[in-house]
């Protein structure tokens, strides 16, 4: 936008905006998802495939416990007695006690006395004891009975005779388990081989390797998911930067006259900042974080009842501390931001206007105020910082409860025979992957709350009437062939509809004229180069430039027949050369000096480092007087027909004004000028002054006719003189 096309607006609040805060709430949260997902739809290939990919991430997080427990359980083998096979064994004697308890009459006749007395005294009790009582008591029977009652059996590919079932009969009696692991050592190989501690050496290295594919693939699908959302993200925010740039430069002025400058630069930075970290790091985490939940609650349930709602349950526990907790402090945190900003808006007063704080000797009063919102500001901070430390803490004790809780209980149904070892271990992480996910949604779903009220904001500015289509428009005004007559027919306008500023405005501009626009403030003088610039719209009549109505001209050819020197400067950061020949690129460093000469600031010019190459930046301290210059020099380089002054010396000294008022008398030659005035003595020599008030021209002439006349315009210029 050029600096000839910015308007003379009232200055607007720059403090720190008070929308578009983290945790905001959109006004209609259904149609700001809506239009959020509609300005997304560019990207939803990319958001579904990152969306894919972060539930196939968090699937194969659940389903590693479940491996893992198979991995614990295959090492496990090897660290205990193979009970599987001993179960085998066991269930042989039993089959053979069950089947040859009773000898016939050939085995008994071959027994010695003393064995039959004790084989009779075995069969009278027998009946009246339980499984293990009768493996006892076979064990106390004499060695040639139990070869007897024992037969040689195949067991997993080993022959096992009637001795080694003995053999294997003694050691299974064995309750210290020390003992047990060192009487191994002594059994015959062929029973070592089947109850030794045995790894699946093989099955041990797939499920490793099995384990090592699947962590490595959810690593890889979650980094190319949290890769897709920033791309999305940046790529999304970078688009709204540039439509709300685009925008900007469409709007009209009124819109602008209605919103403060600090709530939209809030939209620009904040609330577009807003939605690129949410995007990016919520959405994502919130499908990640509800497929963990589920997934490991299905997953937890199917490997054990009690375990899973003993892990639910403590997880529930922490989470109720911490809602308790967030209720408390979410009001500290509201008024760390209402403190926070109420310091920052006072101390940006306070040294933006230090000198007039100096000079009233207002320093005390400003300490004291600033004490108080300092202190309010840290009560505030240290209260939400506390109460939201807390959770922390909690929450890793709540886990560690958890952890004890599966432990203790688990350990008891492995000692009951109900789980193996492997199911603890895969619990503890079933624990973890439950409780994480809690707290990732609740972040998540607050963080696309305020994504959407952003978006709201975003979507709202975008969405605002611009200003009308010109590109139908074929009229064009050369502006090296324009004569520079003006006529205002009747002109009428409001900046509402209800309030009417300008009633019925008529006026006719010759080629060359100087035309002074005077009156007291809110007369109209302003709105007038306004509607000239066309920055507005008439209500009703018309404007022409050389007899062709600005209605059927652009707004762009309209701006490039000013040149226009405002009464705020502007000067953006860069070198003095880019300021006066800014988006005008053919200018010579001759032309500029030349413009600077003729202003009059040539020589401070040159007592700069590096004179033209000098860079302004906003903590220069250079004078709003020699600013004011350099405005007057940008315009003077432009080669237009009409020249439009708004208060162009009111921030400079009275000798430089008379040096800029002969620097302007040599730029208005051949051009028509309007030129709006407060200081009635720099516009003695104008041609024609419109003495404006209430919106209507009530006198017209000369400086020296109006002052005869006798009327407002001399009742205004003598007040100037009046003590």
């Amino acid at each position: 936008m050029n600096n000839e096309k910015i308007n003379k607006r009232p200055a607007r609040p720059h403090g720190p905006a008070g929308r578009g805060a983290p945790g905001e709430k959109p006004k209609n949260l259904k149609e700001a998802v809506k239009k959020l997902v509609f300005y997304l739809k560019p990207y939803r290939f990319f958001i579904f495939l990152a969306i894919v990919l972060a539930a196939l991430s968090s699937v194969l997080s659940i389903i590693g416990p479940d491996k893992l427990k198979s991995l614990t359980d295959e090492i496990s083998k090897g660290l205990v007695i193979n009970t599987k096979n001993i179960e085998i064994i066991k269930n042989d004697i039993e089959k053979d006690i069950k089947n040859n308890i009773i000898l016939d009459e050939e085995i008994l006749n071959s027994l010695t006395k003393e064995e039959k007395e004790e084989y009779n005294s075995f069969l009278s009790k027998v009946n009246n004891l339980n499984d293990k009582e009768k493996l006892v008591s076979i064990i106390n029977l004499p060695s040639t009975i139990k070869t007897f009652i024992f037969t040689d059996s195949e067991i997993n590919g080993n022959m096992l005779t009637s001795m080694d079932k003995i053999e294997l009969l003694d050691f299974m009696m064995i309750t210290d388990n020390e003992k047990m692991y060192e009487q191994i050592e002594q059994l015959d190989d062929n029973l070592k081989d089947l109850i030794k501690p045995t790894m699946d050496l093989n099955k041990i290295k797939t499920i490793a390797l099995t384990l090592v594919v699947m962590y490595v693939l959810s690593a890889l699908f979650s980094y190319t998911q949290n890769y897709l959302m920033v791309k999305v993200a940046n790529d999304f925010s970078k688009t709204q930067r540039r439509d709300i740039t685009r925008k900007i430069n469409n709007l009209p002025l009124k819109y602008f006259d209605t919103h403060s400058y600090g709530d939209i630069l809030s939209r620009v930075t904040n609330d577009v900042e807003s939605i690129n970290m949410s995007l990016h790091n919520s959405l994502g985490s919130l499908v990640s974080a509800v497929a963990l939940l589920i997934g490991s609650l299905i997953m937890m349930f199917k490997t054990n009842v009690i375990l899973a709602i003993i892990s639910i349950v403590s997880s529930l526990i922490g989470f109720v501390f911490i809602s308790i907790i967030t209720m408390k402090s979410q009001k500290y945190f509201i008024a760390r931001q209402d403190e926070l900003g109420k310091l920052n808006g006072h101390i940006e007063e306070i040294y933006s206007n230090h000198n007039v704080v100096k000079a009233y000797n207002g320093v005390e009063d400003a300490n004291k105020t600033f004490d108080e919102y300092n202190t309010g500001l840290y009560n505030a901070n240290r209260m939400s910082q506390f109460l939201s430390g807390i959770m922390g803490p909690m929450m890793g004790f709540i886990g560690n409860i958890g952890y004890v809780a599966v432990c203790v209980v688990g350990s008891v149904l492995v000692l009951k025979g109900s789980i193996t070892f492997g199911v603890i271990v895969a619990f503890i992480m079933y624990v973890r992957l439950f409780s994480s996910p809690l707290s990732q949604i609740a972040s998540s779903i607050q963080n696309l709350q305020t994504a959407t009220a952003a978006g709201e904001r975003i979507f709202e500015f975008i969405e605002e009437k611009e200003l009308s289509d010109e590109s139908k428009i074929a009229k064009y005004l050369d502006p090296s062939k324009v004569k520079g007559n003006i006529e205002f027919n009747h002109v009428k306008f409001g900046y509402d509809k209800d309030k009417i500023i300008i009633k019925d405005f008529n006026c006719k501009v010759k080629p060359g004229q100087k035309i002074a626009i005077v009156g007291p403030t809110g007369a109209g003088k302003t709105t007038i180069v306004n509607l000239l610039m066309k920055f507005y719209e008439i209500n009703s009549g018309d404007i022409k430039i050389d007899g062709v109505s600005t209605k059927e001209l652009t707004r762009e050819n309209i701006h490039s027949l000013f040149i226009m020197v405002l009464q705020d400067t502007w000067l953006f950061n860069g070198t003095i050369r880019d300021n006066i020949k800014f988006n005008n690129g053919s200018i010579s460093d001759e032309e500029i000096w030349n413009a600077l000469s003729v202003v009059g600031v040539d020589h401070f010019v040159k007592t700069l480092p590096k004179t033209l190459n000098y860079k302004i930046e906003d903590n220069e301290s250079i004078s709003s007087g020699q600013k004011q210059l350099l405005t007057i020099a940008r315009g003077m380089i432009e080669d237009s027909p009409f020249l439009i002054l708004d208060e162009a010396t009111s921030s400079v000294d009275t000798r430089t004004e008379e040096l800029v008022q002969k620097a302007m008398d040599k730029l208005t030659e051949g051009r028509t000028s309007f030129i709006i005035a407060h200081r009635l003595s720099t516009i003695k020599n104008a041609d024609l002054i419109l003495v404006m008030k209430e919106g209507n021209v009530i006198e017209t002439g000369t400086h020296e006719e109006l002052l005869k006349k006798n009327g407002f315009y001399a009742e205004l210029y003598n007040s100037q003189f009046q003590n």
